[in-house]
């Protein structure tokens, strides 16, 4: 029977053989409703939020946003001011810090010294971000690099290649060999949702980071490169899996969303579905980021906006960067 076994296996096409391993996956963790989904995140956008609950939103938010430039034209100088606007986004003394500031690995040791005296962490994209394709090897080195110039983050991205294949071992296999990789640095799984095409893709690919990451690490939508990014629907689905891991498991997994979210008005919307979603203990930065640019000068024109009643001209604030 066994040697029939790997017959039948061996004469499969790999499209049959695909199929195979997603239905098993699917059985395992579930599936998505769509139609559910779409529905309860429209009931977010309708939540009023005023006057006290507004302002402390909005300054959640800030505290939460790895401010971020991912562009080829990056410089040392470019991120001396990147820093600047992290530790002190604003004039108003009530403002906090943002999260962390995110940057490619070769500008990690610039950033380490500016933000040397602060909680503000650092954060690295690598794994050769954004395709996640060339050899493990080289993607491993990345991140080791990183750290060793001071990253205290590692935003890596997933071989989406290998997980539409059907390779759920071999993408775990790396995800887990990036931890090892990183030692103490902190580590965000990128999905790139995207080019995921469904939810339950979605779903799927959270679950396999999930369970080979540690508690406290992060998944993460998207690398903003790519069409689509974040929504709150895919993100929805990711919190979602974040909820069921931790009911099953006991181990907290963080989330950030990043890619599109521009406006107070939508971080505000993120907020309400990680709040109504996972609860309390997930609205701070050590289990919830937003990776932004421009997000930050529209949150910092709703604080004032909140204070004086009245809006500030983009030009007020100073620009945070260009990409995001």
């Amino acid at each position: 029977m066994g040697d029939t076994g790997r017959d039948i296996r061996s004469t499969m096409s790999p499209a049959a053989a695909t199929r195979t391993s997603f239905n098993k996956l699917f059985d395992e963790i579930g599936t998505v409703d769509q139609v559910g989904i779409e529905e309860r995140v429209a009931k977010f956008t309708t939540r009023s939020i005023k006057k006290g609950s507004k302002l402390w939103g909005l300054k959640t938010a800030v505290s939460m946003v790895d401010l971020t430039t991912l562009e080829g034209k990056d410089t040392p100088g470019k991120i001396a001011s990147l820093c600047q606007k992290a530790r002190r986004p604003s004039a108003d003394p009530d403002v906090p810090p943002v999260a962390a500031v995110c940057i490619y690995p070769f500008l990690v040791k610039h950033a380490a010294r500016w933000l040397a005296d602060t909680a503000i962490k650092v954060a690295s994209v690598a794994t050769a971000f954004p395709s996640g394709q060339s050899p493990l090897a080289l993607r491993l080195e990345e991140v080791r690099t990183a750290v060793a110039d001071g990253a205290d983050e590692i935003d890596m991205v997933i071989n989406r290649g290998l997980f539409l294949s059907g390779e759920f071992n071999a993408v775990q296999d790396e995800i887990s060999a990036v931890v090892e990789a990183c030692g103490d640095a902190q580590l965000k799984v990128i999905l790139e949702v995207s080019e995921l095409d469904t939810y339950d893709n979605v779903r799927a690919a959270s679950f396999l980071a999930m369970q080979v990451i540690r508690p406290g690490d992060f998944i993460k939508t998207s690398t903003g490169k790519a069409s689509g990014s974040a929504t709150l629907a895919n993100t929805q689905v990711m919190i979602e899996a974040i909820r069921d891991f931790y009911l099953a498991t006991g181990i907290a997994i963080g989330m950030k969303p990043a890619g599109g979210i521009r406006t107070a008005k939508q971080a505000l919307h993120y907020l309400v579905a990680v709040k109504e979603t996972l609860g309390d203990a997930w609205l701070n930065s050590t289990r919830y980021r937003f990776g932004a640019s421009s997000l930050l000068n529209d949150l910092l024109r709703q604080i004032e906006k909140e204070k004086t009643g009245a809006y500030q001209a983009p030009y007020y604030f100073t620009e945070a960067a260009e990409s995001y």
